[in-house]
């Protein structure tokens, strides 16, 4: 996805309708969705080939020109008769007055398949994990997911998922399943009581994963294997300014410290404290291992 910011300010309303004017001052584009993950894969140093759909237009160029300035692979996106998904952000006076999406989110099919599936087989063949990032736009369709955990698991490698509701099942084998708690409880039809984990082994079998990490808010986070033990990860951010692009971060370093050999514990603690840095700066952000240390460190210190 690419993210478009206008940014201007008002001053008057329309004579053509009750709404503001806003006369753009500044355009900032940013890496949406998985590219998202992507840069912060990068911004720790570590290779990343994404796999995605773009279209042939100037959304398109844009997002193969903003991933070449970070040197992430380009090689594995694929190109289809569809616009390249962009959100268009208006904001004035600090206030957003409006998003316009301009996307496509039915199912790919056909040959675009094929060539997502060549991608994906070739991507996970070179890689120490997996993140599949799903916003359901029609690229995480089931063949391209069950081929993707499908190889990863034969190569024996972790597997990341941040999920959405329309194949909320289908990733049976991943390694850590990442959820949030109001996304999970929606799919499961029920509430998800931690502190009467009775249920949770019903759910493990419906979702066919080895971990499950829960975002709680204020109250941090819950990792819960499928023998039913959960760790608490109380929240590391001092200061909030925007949460937007926190769970990108997590997702990424999991995958990373996932990929260099840490255990499932370490990997979601370690990417709790790079959200608590990522949640104080405004707007999507990367976070550097020299933050996540210096977090640590002050952490510590308390």
């Amino acid at each position: 996805m690419l993210d478009v910011y206008l940014r201007g300010d008002v001053d008057r309303i329309s004579p053509e309708a009750p709404v503001p004017v806003v006369k753009v001052i500044d355009r900032r584009y940013a890496l949406g969705g998985a590219g998202n993950v992507a840069q912060n894969v990068r911004a720790v140093g570590a290779q990343c080939d994404l796999v995605a759909a773009i279209g042939d237009d100037a959304g398109g160029r844009q997002l193969c020109s903003m991933l070449g300035s970070i040197e992430a692979s380009v090689a594995s996106l694929v190109q289809v008769e569809r616009p390249t998904t962009t959100k268009t952000r208006i904001v004035a006076r600090s206030q957003q007055v409006v998003r316009v999406d301009e996307e496509e989110d039915s199912d790919l099919d056909g040959d675009e398949v094929e060539r997502l599936l060549a991608a994906v087989r070739r991507a996970v063949d070179q890689a120490d994990a997996l993140v599949l990032e799903d916003y359901n736009k029609g690229v995480l369709v089931p063949r391209v997911i069950e081929t993707a955990v499908s190889a990863a698991r034969a190569k024996k490698i972790p597997v990341v998922v941040d999920p959405k509701y329309r194949n909320f099942f289908l990733y049976r084998g991943a390694t850590v399943f990442k959820p949030n708690r109001r996304e999970l409880e929606a799919a499961l039809g029920a509430e998800v009581d931690l502190d009467h984990p009775e249920a949770l082994p019903a759910t493990f079998s419906r979702l066919g994963v080895d971990n499950l990490l829960l975002t709680l808010g204020e109250r941090g986070m819950a990792l819960i294997s499928d023998a039913g033990e959960i760790k608490r990860i109380p929240t590391m951010a001092r200061e909030v300014y925007d949460v937007v692009g926190a769970g990108d971060t997590v997702t990424a370093y999991l995958a990373l410290v996932l990929a260099a050999g840490g255990s499932t514990a370490e990997a979601a603690i370690i990417a709790n404290y790079a959200a608590g840095v990522e949640v104080g700066k405004l707007g999507a952000a990367t976070v550097s291992r020299d933050e996540v240390i210096d977090a640590y460190d002050a952490f510590m210190a308390t």
